[in-house]
């Protein structure tokens, strides 16, 4: 039993995003025009929300930000995020969701 256990484990940790990389791919790629680290208050473009901003919208999930990353936005470059990249991403904003 702890075999199949193991198994369903690391299948499920391979859906797991790693926050450390995905903070590394937002400060490479995102930072250019948004605020990625915690308690930034202004983007570098002004027009662009924070990643703390972002995370702390009514309603933003884990689904609700992997569809919006994949989506194209007019004010926004047309960024094409491999799998493990997006779910990086995801999980990093998710871990800056203010912890009421």
């Amino acid at each position: 039993a702890s075999a199949v256990h193991h198994d369903r484990l690391e299948a499920g940790e391979a859906q797991e995003g790693d926050v450390a990389a995905g903070a590394a791919y937002a400060k490479q790629v995102c930072a250019e025009c948004h605020a990625v680290l915690p308690n930034e208050q202004i983007s570098p473009l002004a027009q662009a929300p924070t990643f703390q901003k972002v995370a702390n919208l009514p309603g933003m999930t884990e689904m609700a930000l992997s569809v919006w990353l994949q989506s194209s936005h007019p004010t926004m470059p047309n960024i094409i995020l491999k799998p493990d990249d997006l779910r990086n991403v995801v999980a990093y904003i998710e871990s800056l969701k203010s912890k009421d």
